[in-house]
């Protein structure tokens, strides 16, 4: 493995990974974890998935500081660039929550599944392994998944001395963007329908 700390390879790995998985699994039963109180209360059903996902923002912010701990522990070189942080931040958050509005909808006919899906995303994403040991064709397809450029992104910043890389970070924001305008639009074009389900 050419990775020089892979212990804080896997780490941040994990810091974008948890988060979205959490955030997403949590956002996906927001609705029917507050069937009762939706049913008494008018109130907009986006924000208790936003509150879902808000909780597990707190939670990376947690992962977060911690792996800064772990840096300054293990002496690893802080650099700079660190400051830029934010931007993959930001980018995960809004992805994650657009996913999360897109899928609660649907609920009760995913959920077992998206525990698979969850799962073989974390192998599509280079959360435990380098994109350098991939054959091309696997690096094309792990490349596709839009949480691998924000997982580059928040490593190179963290813990390679590397800015980003702009045209990586304009694709990678119409992606957030895109999957959040997909996500408010199924979540309001059906919100009716699954209300009525609850």
């Amino acid at each position: 493995c050419d990775v020089e700390n892979y212990s804080l390879y896997i780490l941040s790995g994990q810091v974008v990974f948890n988060f979205f998985s959490g955030a997403t699994t949590d956002a996906m039963s927001a609705i029917f974890g507050n069937a009762s109180l939706i049913k008494k209360v008018y109130v907009p059903k986006y924000l208790f998935v936003v509150s879902r996902v808000f909780s597990s923002f707190i939670n990376l912010l947690a992962s977060f500081t911690a792996l800064l701990l772990v840096m300054i522990a293990t002496r690893a070189e802080l650099h700079w660039t660190v400051l830029l942080v934010p931007i993959p931040m930001l980018l995960l958050v809004v992805f994650s929550l657009g996913v999360g509005l897109a899928i609660t909808v649907k609920f009760r006919d995913i959920m077992h599944l998206y525990t698979v899906f969850t799962t073989a995303l974390l192998y599509l994403t280079p959360v435990i392994y380098p994109m350098s040991i991939l054959p091309s064709w696997l690096y094309k397809i792990v490349m596709l998944n839009p949480l691998t450029p924000m997982l580059m992104m928040f490593r190179n910043v963290m813990i390679n001395n590397t800015l980003i890389d702009i045209p990586t970070l304009l694709i990678t924001l119409v992606e957030t963007i895109a999957m959040f305008l997909i996500g408010l639009y199924v979540f309001y074009k059906n919100q009716d329908d699954f209300i009525l389900n609850l």
